[in-house]
């Protein structure tokens, strides 16, 4: 992100985080009313002809506040993939449907098993012979450890005319990949920021022995730990974040490095959470379960740490 654009994001962070706190779950109609359905929606077609970086910035936001939303499938996916689309009168119709809130899209990638937002969705797209196709399909909610998630299996039973992409299909597909790799990164960012500073807040505030737990030197040395990976991986998604808003030529290693990083550190960051909590970490009121939850979810999401490692060892051989 340039210089001139950080106050911005800064504003948008911050309307974001007090809207997102306001309650766990966030329906597709506030999210419209909002302006983040339309963020990357061109202008003329009723969006804010924003770019992925701020994107970003909704994405890192709804991670930290672990909200269930439809943004990742019906936003960052389903307005990702139209804009990877050549011009035509049914790419432009869903992405002023997706801008207004009137209408809801989610995106099968491959493989169909576990497709985000799926449920509800008012049009299903499909990769098709070198571009995209609404389809006729069949949506079976498919229960998963995160509860704040809602993925669904999705059978295939017709496919309308393709709309083929604006350049290289596969160019095309790997970004939309990279994107949504990135995306996941961004929340469990946001997971792994929430984590630190509820953690920092609790070891401040507990005392044991008459002092706080925050000054003993083994719980001070892990929150130092959760700091320091933390502050690793903003760096790599920050990166990506770029890459892919650029689309710049690395975008599928800055994407895969983040990736990686990014979700493990969470899993990591969460886990450490929970045990520096105590007893309380591991009852149902604390909430730290649902963030745990959250990160062990975006771990697998779109490529486990280990595929993206593979990945990125390969481009060096």
């Amino acid at each position: 992100m340039t210089s001139e654009f950080e106050q911005f994001h800064a504003d948008l962070r911050s309307v974001a985080g007090e809207l997102l706190a306001k309650e766990r779950t966030v329906e597709w109609a506030v999210i419209a009313d909002a302006g983040w359905a339309g963020l990357e929606v061109p202008e003329h077609l009723g969006g804010s002809g924003a770019t992925f970086a701020e994107v970003a910035v909704i994405c890192e936001e709804i991670g930290r506040a672990a909200s269930a939303t439809s943004f990742l499938g019906s936003a960052v996916l389903a307005v990702g993939v139209l804009n990877c689309l050549a011009p035509s009168a049914t790419r432009d119709r869903l992405l002023a449907g997706i801008a207004s809130g009137e209408t809801r899209v989610a995106v099968a990638l491959e493989p169909l098993g576990f497709v985000p937002d799926a449920g509800g969705a008012d049009t299903v797209l499909v990769l098709s012979d070198g571009g995209v196709a609404e389809a006729a399909v069949t949506i079976t909610a498919q229960p998963v450890l995160d509860e704040t998630r809602r993925l669904a299996r999705v059978a295939v039973e017709q496919r309308s005319q393709v709309m083929v992409f604006d350049g290289d299909p596969e160019d095309a597909v790997r970004r939309i990949h990279d994107r949504a790799a990135v995306a996941i990164a961004c929340d469990s960012l946001g997971v792994a920021e929430a984590m630190l500073a509820a953690t920092v807040s609790y070891v401040t505030m507990r005392h044991q022995f008459s002092r706080p737990i925050g000054s003993f030197q083994a719980v001070k040395h892990a929150c130092a730990d959760m700091h320091v990976a933390i502050a690793v991986a903003r760096q790599l998604v920050r990166a990506a974040v770029h890459a892919v808003a650029e689309n710049q030529p690395d975008a599928g290693a800055a994407a895969a490095r983040a990736k990686s990083y990014a979700c493990s550190t969470a899993v990591d960051v969460a886990g450490k959470a929970l045990q520096l909590h105590g007893g309380i970490g591991y009852t149902w009121e604390s909430g730290i379960h649902i963030y745990l939850k959250r990160a062990a979810l975006n771990r697998s999401l779109f490529g486990s740490p280990a595929a993206h490692r593979h990945q990125l060892a390969q481009s060096y051989l």
